[in-house]
């Protein structure tokens, strides 16, 4: 039986290019970055030069990244940092953001007693701009958003210009989950002012473990790991040198293919969201992941008209890999907290499907997954 992923969206295979990067490193640069002898040096120029090359493809300084061992990492740096560093007195998000955002804004509300504010998302899951300009607005207190770019499970785009004015407007400090856009869409962050981003190197075939923040150089960071002085002080840890030089070797190869590479995965979804209208008019689509250009070209939310609480285990046994929602909560029988937020009860209850696709997936091997649930849906 042949294998089908349709997962992308929970993590990427690594490039064999990424592969080599690393498996070069770690012959050659095992010192640590940290040490001032020539092997020392020789891994600290190698995490240097990673940190300048990536820095170049958002239009900022070097000294603005801060390596980290992902997405949730960085999440969490930079809300506690907003808290405890920065005077934020109050935030303001949505609860569709991705636990690593939502639970650490509740464990700072529990901890530092600060305000939570949540913004109105719509029907399709969707910011409500003049709910947040709104809230905003009424705000004395210092304020940071917390709004992510593309949403992990509907796929949904946020207009990061239009928040980063808002935010510009009202003296708020933006921070923005960009894990699920960075490497699939650039972001000049000189005209894009946004605060500070958070991106994992697994979502676009980079290796896992390994990510970073962008904090704008006028604000401080105050660290959250103790016992050393690496990253200038902002992230305590040996840095995970062969990683961080797989990561930039990622970012480097999709953002030179990111054009060919958009045309290309757009297709492949626009022939599966075409192939499920033709199965079937009862089939719905979250968010505004039916839209090409309302959602991440990556991202194919599929709610199917009944509730089968066994429809990622049989995909899975005929060779097809897909989450239900998130992959973080797959397992779950708490459901989809995303979902949750703008469907009713009903609708919520019904199976849905997270397909995620990348320039690794074949058309082939979507014809194949239309062919199976055509099968499927013989069942009802």
């Amino acid at each position: 039986m042949n294998s089908i992923y349709l997962d992308n969206a929970a993590t990427t295979p690594m490039l064999p290019e990424v592969i080599e990067v690393m498996q070069k490193s770690m012959q050659e640069n095992f010192g640590n970055p940290s040490s001032t002898h020539k092997f020392g040096r020789k891994a600290k120029a190698a995490v240097e030069t990673a940190r300048k090359n990536i820095a170049k493809h958002f239009n900022i300084t070097a000294s603005e990244i801060i390596f980290t061992a992902g997405g949730t990492e960085a999440d969490n740096l930079i809300l506690h940092n907003a808290v405890t560093g920065l005077g934020v007195k109050t935030i303001i998000t949505s609860r569709i953001e991705h636990h690593a955002v939502l639970h650490t804004v509740q464990f700072l509300e529990k901890e530092y007693n600060i305000k939570v504010l949540y913004v109105d998302v719509d029907y399709r899951g969707g910011i409500v701009l003049e709910d947040l300009e709104n809230k905003l607005a009424q705000e004395t207190d210092k304020v940071l958003v917390s709004l992510m770019w593309v949403n992990n499970e509907i796929g949904n785009l946020l207009s990061i210009e239009r928040v980063s004015e808002l935010c510009k407007k009202h003296n708020a400090l933006f921070h923005s989950d960009t894990v699920q856009g960075i490497g699939h869409y650039n972001l000049d962050l000189q005209k894009i002012p946004v605060d500070f981003i958070a991106a994992s190197a697994h979502k676009f075939h980079g290796p896992k473990g390994v990510g970073f923040a962008i904090v704008k150089k006028e604000y401080p960071v105050k660290p959250m790991f103790h016992g050393g002085a690496q990253e200038k002080g902002a992230r305590s840890s040996t840095e995970n040198v062969h990683a961080i030089l797989g990561m930039e070797k990622a970012l480097s190869i999709a953002y030179q293919n990111l054009e060919k590479d958009t045309i290309y995965i757009k297709d492949v979804k626009k022939y599966l969201l075409d192939s499920f209208k033709e199965i079937s008019n009862e089939i719905a689509f979250n968010g505004c992941s039916d839209d090409l250009e309302k959602s991440s070209y990556t991202i194919l939310n599929v709610r199917f008209p009944v509730e089968d609480k066994m429809l990622l285990f049989n995909l899975d046994l005929q060779g097809i890999s897909v989450s239900g929602g998130s992959a973080c909560q797959s397992g779950s029988s708490k459901g989809s907290h995303v979902l949750q937020s703008f469907l009713n009860d009903d609708e919520a209850k019904k199976s849905s499907v997270r397909f995620s696709f990348s320039v690794l997936t074949s058309k082939k091997e979507v014809e194949i997954v239309v062919e199976k649930l055509k099968t499927y849906f013989k069942r009802f």
